[in-house]
């Protein structure tokens, strides 16, 4: 797994940047009612798609767990970012109308974990947005993927579709509606995916030891066109709704501590998008 607290300096240029950003914060906004009022985005990173979620009368929260990240992120988001573990989340039950997590149920195994606590915190009716099936977006049919296709683990992926949508109905989410946005800038090369494959880019699927990386990073290196991007992904969100009820809703607020500095949660490997 990489060391988001180093990836911070360099995350944004290296992910796709504003044109990924936008598209990203725009789909979410998809999928997130007209009446909500608040949003929560968990492993916001530097945020520079929370920055983006903005719509009239919707406050939006970022929350991450990585140091690094939350203090670029509080430039983006002044006051409102939080340092938090999105399995032990600083927010009262059914206080948020919206929770999303846009990269981030593919790196970590307690997937039903963090699906657990964003449906403690929504109110009813509220939802969740998360991406899915992201490692399998990356398959465009290059080249390139059919070097990296053998070496996928089938089935292995935290964030299968099938097993967000067992995790969400298992916690009372329902199903809401699903949309999809292409990641600007992230057409791989054959030169950027061997220096990813080295430094661990891939720890989400790629299970080979030294000698199989080697193997493959040869292979690799040998297609013709090194630096010629390939076509960009399509990455997929799936909105979870909390069925409606009677059940009042809680004061919103950010405990003192929260931000930055503050000591709600240990570091996790939630960071990374």
């Amino acid at each position: 797994m990489l060391d988001y607290e180093t990836e911070a300096a360099h995350y944004d240029e290296t992910r796709g940047g504003v044109p990924r950003a936008g598209a990203a914060a725009a789909a979410v906004l998809r999928l997130v009612p007209p009446g909500a009022r608040t949003l929560l985005d968990l492993a916001c990173g530097t945020g520079l798609v929370t920055e983006r979620l903005a719509r009239p009368g919707l406050r939006v929260l970022g929350a991450d767990a990585a140091h690094a990240m939350l203090r670029a992120a509080a430039g983006r988001l002044p006051g409102r970012a939080v340092r938090a573990d999105a399995r032990r989340l600083p927010f009262p039950d059914g206080s948020l109308d919206a929770v999303c997590a846009v990269w981030l149920l593919h790196l970590v195994p307690f997937t039903g974990e963090i699906v657990a606590e964003a449906a403690r915190v929504l109110r009813p009716g509220g939802v969740l947005v998360v991406t899915v099936d992201k490692d399998a977006a990356h398959d465009v049919g290059s080249d390139i993927d059919a070097l990296l296709r053998p070496h996928r683990a089938a089935g292995a992926a935290h964030d299968l579709a099938g097993r967000v949508d067992a995790l969400a109905a298992a916690h009372g989410l329902a199903p809401a509606g699903t949309t999809a946005f292409t990641g600007h800038g992230q057409g791989a090369t054959p030169t950027s995916v061997v220096r990813r494959l080295r430094a661990g880019y891939y720890a989400s699927w790629f299970r080979g030891d030294r000698a199989a990386t080697d193997a493959l990073a040869t292979a690799l290196a040998a297609l013709p066109d090194q630096n010629r991007p390939r076509r960009a992904p399509e990455y997929r969100l799936a909105a979870y709704a909390k069925p409606m009820s009677a059940r009042p809703r809680a004061c919103l607020t950010i405990p003192a501590g929260s931000g930055p500095s503050g000591t709600h949660a240990r570091r996790t490997a939630e960071t990374s998008k």
